[in-house]
């Protein structure tokens, strides 16, 4: 840990993206650890936050926007904290050093095959984006080029060139984003090359990942992560475990071999594409992933007479909705495993779960993105009392779905 303590970044405090550069990586978990426990260690104990032993380059998914510096020339880098102006970045210390080669060749080679960077302000330009993510037990990597339009002029040389010099390249992605939006990624992908997704292993599941599909940038921490989750969840073989916020299936599958049955629900239509084909790869036939709104979703299950053993919800930085957490109470599941990748949103949350009846038993920080200010929690909640919420919920019609199929494939959902 010492060596990435003495290591010094050139656009530290102009790009904002590590707020805790210059700080010892033993002060900066010390200050998470006072952070957490300020936060919520008046709903439950917290544990000793789990840090890295080696702390640098563990981001396995890159993202660069593509512009000209005032010389002229083709540049990459990262948006300046709360602006959309760009930061040029040569070098950084929590990006994967590969991924970050494979984008300073793209950029020269932007020169060489005369790819104009796209102009927000006067909507002209070709390359805008460059996202490349690596898996990091498998290697294989993914690079998506984020146009203004769908077609890449010499494409079929550019992606020899790129290859020539990275091999390693598995699958390559032309994104379009022809909007004018601080989105990075557009609606619409097609491959240049290769099968268009990459695979990767996590807590001994391969999944696939797709470029718009939710994963973890620290695999690392991931496993160390699912590991807390798998401790606090208990499960015997008997229960039945509802994954919301599913997206491609890594948790539930994760702990699909010690549970008798998972279920997964997500929004994002690809991702449950994606977590479908991931249950196939592992040979995992007592997991089912469908499309739908998590707090219908569960709603529904209970109207149903359906109610899950065990609730693993990983929502976004936002925090769940109230609809959700109404519907996970009416569920009374015996303990619910909440992810939270945001400690004001968790706070918020867990006093609405111990408004209901549900309260945290353990909290376990985790540092899955050293050098900077962000936190990753997962908390352990048990029902203390029968109190239930009272809350009317909309069934989203997607959810129709769940319940034909699981009819056609039987009580086990099999």
């Amino acid at each position: 840990m010492q060596m990435a303590d003495n290591k010094k970044c050139a656009v530290a405090g102009k790009c904002g993206g590590c707020s805790y550069t210059g700080i010892p990586y033993e002060e900066q978990l010390a200050k998470k650890q006072k952070t957490i426990e300020k936060l919520l260690g008046g709903f439950g104990k917290v544990r000793p936050i789990i840090g890295m032993d080696f702390p640098c380059n563990y981001r396995n998914k890159v993202h660069h926007v593509i512009f000209k510096d005032r010389h002229g020339e083709i540049v990459s880098g990262c948006y300046a904290a709360n602006t959309h102006v760009p930061v040029r970045v040569d070098g950084c210390l929590i990006e994967d050093e590969i991924c970050q080669k494979i984008i300073f060749t793209i950029r020269s080679l932007a020169r060489s095959f005369k790819y104009q960077p796209y102009d927000e302000d006067l909507g002209r330009g070709l390359l805008r984006h460059v996202l490349v993510r690596r898996g990091f037990k498998s290697g294989e990597v993914m690079v998506v080029l984020v146009l203004s339009g769908k077609e890449l002029p010499g494409k079929a040389a550019f992606v020899k060139a790129l290859r020539a010099i990275h091999p390693e390249i598995t699958t390559i992605i032309i994104n379009v984003n022809n909007r004018k939006t601080s989105m990075v990624l557009g609606s619409y992908n097609r491959t240049i090359y290769g099968p268009g997704f990459i695979k990767d292993t996590l807590c001994g599941c391969t999944f696939r990942i797709s470029p718009d599909s939710f994963y973890q940038v620290n695999p690392v921490q991931t496993e160390v992560l699912y590991g807390v989750a798998a401790e606090y969840a208990q499960l015997t073989g008997e229960e039945t475990v509802l994954d919301a916020y599913c997206g491609i299936g890594t948790i539930g599958l994760s702990l699909a071999g010690k549970a008798k049955r998972v279920i997964g629900v997500e929004l994002n239509e690809n991702a449950v594409s994606d977590a479908v084909s991931n249950a196939k790869e592992n040979g995992i036939k007592n997991a089912g992933f469908f499309k739908g709104d998590a707090g219908a979703f569960l709603e529904r299950m209970v109207k149903n007479g359906e109610r899950p053993d065990v609730i693993i919800m990983d929502p976004p930085r936002s925090g769940s909705s109230r609809q959700f957490i109404n519907s996970a109470v009416k569920a009374s599941p015996k303990k619910i495993v909440y992810i939270s990748c945001g400690p004001e949103s968790l706070k918020r949350d867990l006093q609405i779960f111990k408004s209901l009846g549900y309260r945290a038993q353990m909290i376990q920080p985790v540092d899955m993105f050293p050098f900077t200010e962000h936190i990753e929690s997962i908390a352990l909640l048990e029902r203390v009392s029968n109190r239930k919420a009272d809350a009317k919920v909309h069934i989203d019609v997607d959810l129709e779905d769940y319940y034909r199929i699981k009819d056609a494939q039987g009580k086990d959902g099999k």
